[in-house]
């Protein structure tokens, strides 16, 4: 299935042109980055709306608008092929390992959502799967995007291994002791040696995975605000308007190794052993090739 390339090399090419070219690459970069979480931009945008706008007294509620958006913006990106069905994969998966440690953190008091709905399972409303989805989107978009590898990478089985003790992790604290300082060493220790290659330009990038992962954990604590902001859900002794405490960023960082896991399963040709970026780039893919 071919994705919408069209679209995105005329945004590529518009901005190189009207870009001076010392500032081209970091441009680049950035729309790259927000094309790639484009899903979750969509969702974040949602959400700020409709805390504002929605009455409770409209007919559809408001968790139940987020769940129609939420489905209405997948198809849709599906038939503009701006995601193939092999990202869809990533993103079903990510909704199912998101809605289960949804319906058991409702159950322990870990948080609420404190609007009514009907769309729900086990007192979660479906729309957040769909949160978690968008994380899967981002990941599997911006894989292709920026044309990445990982490299070296670890064997894979070890990988496995640590994203269930972290997946694990989430339901056991609650009963028994909480590893996450193990896990936080171990994942330095597992991908301490692994870069992700990616191209902005014509030349392979790197950066190391751990360090991806912190970043992008950071930017997932930020979006989480909104959530708890907007009032569309509540940590357990949370006002409002406070932000969400910074071991959550620890907890987002934990979870995106569960989520590199989920998406390597289908981009598991983007996985190598060699310690050097594995080979030329020889085909332009999406705005990889804008600059």
């Amino acid at each position: 299935m071919k994705h919408n390339l069209s679209i995105e090399r005329r945004l590529g090419d518009w901005v190189r042109a009207r870009t001076p070219g010392w500032l081209v690459e970091f441009t680049m970069f950035v729309l790259k980055q927000a094309w790639a979480c484009l899903f979750g931009l969509l969702f974040i945008v949602m959400l700020i709306g409709t805390s504002l706008i929605w009455q409770p007294e409209w007919a559809l509620q408001r968790y139940d608008a987020l769940f129609v958006f939420a489905v209405t913006t997948q198809v849709l990106f599906l038939l503009l092929k701006l995601e193939s069905w092999r990202e869809a994969k990533v993103i079903l998966i990510f909704h199912i390992v998101g809605t289960v440690m949804e319906v058991f953190k409702l159950h322990m008091g870990s948080w609420n959502y404190p609007e009514p709905g009907l769309v729900k399972l086990g007192g979660v409303p479906l729309f957040s799967g769909f949160m978690y989805a968008c994380v899967g989107s981002y990941m599997a978009r911006v894989i292709r995007i920026f044309d990445m590898r990982f490299a070296p990478y670890p064997p894979f089985w070890i990988t496995v291994l640590l994203a269930l003790a972290i997946y694990g992790n989430f339901f056991w604290h609650h009963f028994t002791y909480d590893i996450r300082l193990i896990l936080f060493a171990a994942t330095i220790l597992i991908f301490w040696r692994t870069r992700v290659w990616f191209f902005v330009g014509r030349h392979p990038r790197w950066m190391p995975l751990p360090l991806a992962a912190f970043l992008s954990s950071f930017f997932l604590w930020l979006a989480e605000n909104v959530g708890t902001f907007t009032g569309t859900w509540a940590y357990k002794g949370q006002a409002t308007w406070q932000l969400v405490g910074f071991a959550k960023l620890g907890s987002w960082y934990l979870l995106l190794y569960v989520s590199f896991l989920l998406v390597t399963l289908v981009y598991r040709d983007a996985l190598f052993r060699q310690p050097q970026y594995p080979g030329a780039k020889t085909t332009a893919t999406g705005l990889a090739d804008a600059v």
